[in-house]
């Protein structure tokens, strides 16, 4: 089965404020079998009892009906043992030690499992995109929590240029460059 859904943030997305927005932010990877993620997820909380029923909804004609769902609790409050999705009744386990913190498990007994990288709701857009990107590239192969560090990573990185780009601009760097040019150019011109 080759589905993607890529529902990546939108322009309408980043101006909404409203955690109560019905869109899904869903990126799956195409084809059958990626190496270690199937895509990613980006919740507009950390309430699974609200978020559940919305994704269920999105994958389970693609993927038929999901049946128990595992996360690890190091970034969930509650973790409820069951959550009405639909007409039926999902189960929710956890494993602290055994599960990647950033990631969640989607079973369905007739078809197979799931792993979705769990972009967390606090994620600015750019960073949000990427990890979506990241996670649905179907020759992937990290892991969620890796590719939340090469996050970090990179925002640590764009942070700092933005950092240096803001000192030389504030001790005269491309501006300042600029007026000496213009100054020289109009001493060499022809009078």
């Amino acid at each position: 089965m080759t589905a993607t859904i890529s529902l990546s943030p939108t322009l309408e997305d980043r101006l909404s404020s409203s955690p109560a927005s019905s869109s899904l932010r869903l990126s799956l990877a195409p084809g059958p079998a990626p190496a270690l993620l199937d895509g990613a997820w980006w919740p507009r909380s950390r309430d699974l009892t609200a978020e559940l029923p919305v994704l269920t909804a999105v994958l389970e004609p693609l993927w038929g009906r999901i049946t128990r769902v595992t996360v690890n609790p190091t970034h969930w409050p509650v973790v409820p043992r069951k959550v009405p999705v639909a007409r039926h009744v999902v189960k929710v386990g956890w494993f602290l030690p055994e599960q990647d913190p950033h990631e969640l498990l989607l079973l369905s007994y007739n078809v197979g499992r799931w792993n979705l990288l769990v972009v967390p709701p606090e994620t600015d857009p750019v960073s949000a995109a990427w990890l979506m990107a990241a996670a649905s590239d179907p020759l992937g192969t990290s892991t969620a929590s890796r590719l939340m560090e090469e996050a970090a990573r990179l925002r640590t990185v764009s942070e700092t240029d933005r950092a240096v780009e803001a000192v030389w601009d504030s001790e005269g760097g491309p501006a300042r460059a600029s007026v000496a040019m213009t100054a020289r150019d109009d001493n060499d011109a022809p009078a």
